[in-house]
């Protein structure tokens, strides 16, 4: 399992679910806003807009909070956000990639950093890891949308470079240049996605002792909690044993 989709479910069932909510649905929101005040405030006419609609509906966010966050685009008060990559280095190697949307470049850099320092990892250049991972498009669906051997066509009719079977989803791989269309066409057989968007995905992954585990477990902890991180990724995978005491 790639360790993006496998620490996310761990951090998931950890922790006060209202005050996650809380957090995520913020996240949300900023990416709405971002993606708005870039572009037309329509989803129709707006690409960004409407990957961050659907993220926002996927995670059953309020449409009230929906529109509250396009509307905050065309108002003059709304705060200005950067949008930045990091990239560093956790126990054990493994390389982990953070997405960014900040009002204050320093402040978010000098947190960020001291999240890997107290991990025993480091904070590295930009480009410095992104290499090991592909940047793609990522169009997830139910298990229940039909077998495998149905999407898989479906997928490969799209477009789409690679479909991997989970326990509950689905999870369809696109270059970034086909990842529009795919998503357009795989909406009109299948309906609207559970996600979609761009990921980083790890080419590879490091299998990791439960030491190490456990400190990155913590730094991607700590990473997610940060009101500005919107996405993280890395390329490691940990014991089954460490899964089951983690909560996974």
């Amino acid at each position: 399992m790639a360790g993006h989709s496998q620490f996310k479910n761990i951090m998931h069932k950890k922790g006060k679910q209202d005050a996650l909510r809380s957090k995520l649905f913020s996240k949300l929101a900023r990416e709405i806003t971002v993606a708005a005040k870039m572009g037309m405030p329509d989803p129709a006419m707006n690409p960004r807009l409407r990957l961050a609609v659907l993220a926002a509906r996927a995670e059953n966010m309020p449409k009230d909070n929906i529109e509250r966050a396009i509307k905050k685009a065309s108002g003059g008060d709304s705060e200005n956000y950067d949008e930045v990559r990091y990239e560093g280095y956790a126990p054990g190697g493994v390389a982990v990639i953070i997405e960014a949307l900040t009002d204050n470049r320093n402040r978010t850099a000098g947190e960020v950093r001291s999240y890997f320092t107290k991990a025993g990892g480091a904070l590295a250049e930009t480009g410095a890891v992104s290499f090991m991972f592909d940047h793609v498009g990522s169009i997830e669906y139910p298990i229940s949308t039909g077998s495998e051997d149905a999407v898989m066509e479906a997928a490969i009719e799209a477009g789409a470079d690679d479909v991997v079977t989970g326990a509950d989803t689905y999870e369809i791989f696109t270059s970034i240049e086909a990842f529009a269309e795919a998503a357009k066409t795989l909406e009109a057989k299948f309906g609207e996605p559970r996600k979609s968007k761009l990921v980083w995905k790890p080419q590879n992954t490091i299998v990791v002792d439960d030491e190490a585990g456990e400190k990155i477990l913590k730094l991607i902890g700590n990473l997610e909690d940060n009101d500005d991180v919107q996405n993280v990724y890395a390329n490691f995978e940990i014991s089954d044993a460490l899964m089951a005491k983690m909560g996974g």
